[in-house]
């Protein structure tokens, strides 16, 4: 077993699980200061409702956020020492800058505003989730920074084969970084929006089943009551309509937003990382043709046995500068230029151990590029159909009372996070097999480059890391039980589950005992 492959496979399952919770965290936290600011202005009970229930699962997911974050950290030094020396003088300042200012913030001003209803006058205490959430975006900048200078190194210059930082606002306004920040801001308002609706669909399809809501002879809904069971009024079919239609609404602008900022990424990837570009169209031969279906052997030595199904003329070079008449090289004509500038076999030397002088593959695993390429903008796009078609199908005040439509509905949450993932996962995977990547574009730094076969630690073994990488994809399944727990427990509870005083009193129990969230409110 190779350490080098274990490692990967570790810090890959750890983190893309880790970034299922970040897009929630950032567009949820949006959503739920927009709903508690209309409430401040308007003192409309519907938004104090939306924002106590949809501000409870926005917690659940911060604290499963922050639990797996940290174990991100953990794995630089302990799997990745290598790469820690080399990019240790870089990232010391964004990354400090996230764990001792954003962080903070917004970890402070997250727990005022938990403990600060009914003790905070309320501007103030909408203003501690305000700040909490601009803290989180901080947290998410500073950290993308870092990313991206693996993808794009600037500000720095070479001294005794290490770079050292020299222009921290290079770092901070590389344009991959500010096109990668952006992006993710509106994936993360697009993963917000499908999540509120699917959750939003569910719960008017509970109240059609147990026949609260009807509809009249046109299809409009007639509203009713249920006072036998807590909440279920007037006012929580509002609730749960008005969050369907935010949430269609910011899914179809979150794609919206995706698409434009995507485009923007591409094409630097077209000046940045031409091989990662081509393996994306699992591209042989030069041309400006976007590959919409292929199939073959997408290995990643050979391309050649790929047959093109169907593709469209001159997207592929739109997307790269703008020109549909632009070629982007293929995968055969930039093999030999990479060879030629960073060699064909790994270099001797102790941090490669038995990997030096093995052949370099230049050419990412293209199964992988590829189609996460395709499941990015599919997912997203079906998400943002389903949004569409949702807003249609409530026009007359309801959902249907279909439970297969329900159920896709419940379904199509997952939509916008697999778009996510996949992006993640194209953006990581595309790179190799550099941890960092050469700045190829004019005035790069010539020489910053690292293998990931350089990065990972010397001294650690293959059955270390295997014991490691097994206990932690079975704490995360773990984490994984308990969160999903957590946000069916208090998505089928409706708005009591976040507001326990719309209940009726029993004298033989306390709601807050069963509500191992009650301290939140």
């Amino acid at each position: 077993m190779d350490p080098l492959e274990i490692a990967r496979w570790q810090f890959g399952i750890t983190t893309v699980y880790h970034f299922l919770m970040v897009p929630l965290t950032l567009g949820l936290g949006a959503v739920v200061v927009y709903l508690q600011t209309r409430w401040n202005r308007t003192g409309d009970e519907r938004y104090l409702r939306m924002t106590k229930f949809w501000g409870k699962l926005y917690l659940i997911n911060f604290i499963m956020g922050v639990a797996t974050g940290i174990v991100q950290e953990f794995q630089f030094g302990m799997a990745w020492s290598e790469y820690s020396r080399f990019v240790g003088d870089v990232f010391g300042a964004p990354l400090a800058m996230e764990g001792l200012l954003a962080f903070f913030v917004e970890s402070t001003f997250l727990g005022l505003w938990i403990f600060g209803w009914g003790r905070l006058p309320k501007a103030i205490h909408t203003a501690t989730l305000w700040l909490a959430v601009i803290g989180s975006w901080i947290s998410a900048f500073f950290i993308i920074a870092a990313n991206s200078w693996m993808q794009h190194p600037v500000g720095v210059e070479l001294v005794d084969g290490r770079p050292q930082l020299v222009d921290i606002w290079a770092v901070v306004t590389n344009n991959t970084a500010i096109a990668a920040y952006t992006h993710v801001l509106v994936t993360a308002v697009a993963v917000a929006g499908g999540f509120l609706l699917g959750i939003a669909w569910y719960q008017l399809w509970r109240r059609r089943r147990d026949g609260i809501d009807t509809v009249d002879a046109s299809g409009r809904v007639v509203v009713g009551e249920a006072p036998e069971i807590p909440g279920r009024d007037k006012l929580d079919h509002s609730v749960w309509l008005k969050s369907l239609r935010i949430g269609a609404i910011i899914a179809i602008l979150g794609f919206a937003g995706t698409a434009v900022t995507g485009d923007l990424q591409a094409k630097l990837m077209f000046q940045q990382q031409p091989m990662k570009m081509a393996a994306a169209e699992a591209a042989c031969e030069t041309g400006s043709s976007f590959s919409i279906l292929a199939f073959g052997d997408l290995t990643a030595s050979d391309c050649s046995s790929v047959v093109t199904v169907l593709q469209v003329p001159g997207v592929l070079g739109y997307l790269a500068n703008g020109d549909v008449n632009q070629t982007v090289q293929g995968v055969d004509d930039l093999v030999p230029q990479y060879e030629e500038k960073y060699g064909t076999t790994l270099p001797e030397g102790a941090i490669y151990g038995d990997r030096s002088g093995q052949t370099i593959d230049y050419v990412p695993l293209m199964y992988v590029t590829y189609w996460g390429f395709r499941i990015m903008i599919g997912f997203g796009a079906l998400a943002a159909f389903a949004a569409a078609v949702a807003l249609w199908l409530t026009r007359k005040g309801t959902v249907p009372a279909n439970v297969w439509i329900m159920r896709l509905a419940i379904f199509g949450i997952l939509a916008p996070f697999g778009a996510a993932a996949a992006g993640w996962i194209f953006t990581e995977m595309g790179r190799q097999p550099f941890v960092v990547a050469p700045n190829p574009t004019p005035g790069g730094i010539d020489g910053v480059y690292m293998f990931t076969a350089a990065a990972v630690s010397p001294g650690v073994t293959a059955g270390e890391l295997l014991f490691s990488a097994i206990t932690l994809t079975l704490v995360y399944l773990a984490l994984l039980v308990v969160e999903v727990y957590l946000l069916v427990r208090f998505v089928r509870g409706g708005v009591v589950s976040a507001m326990p005083e719309l209940a009726a009193k029993d004298d033989d129990r306390s709601d807050d005992d069963r509500d191992v969230l009650a301290f939140a409110y």
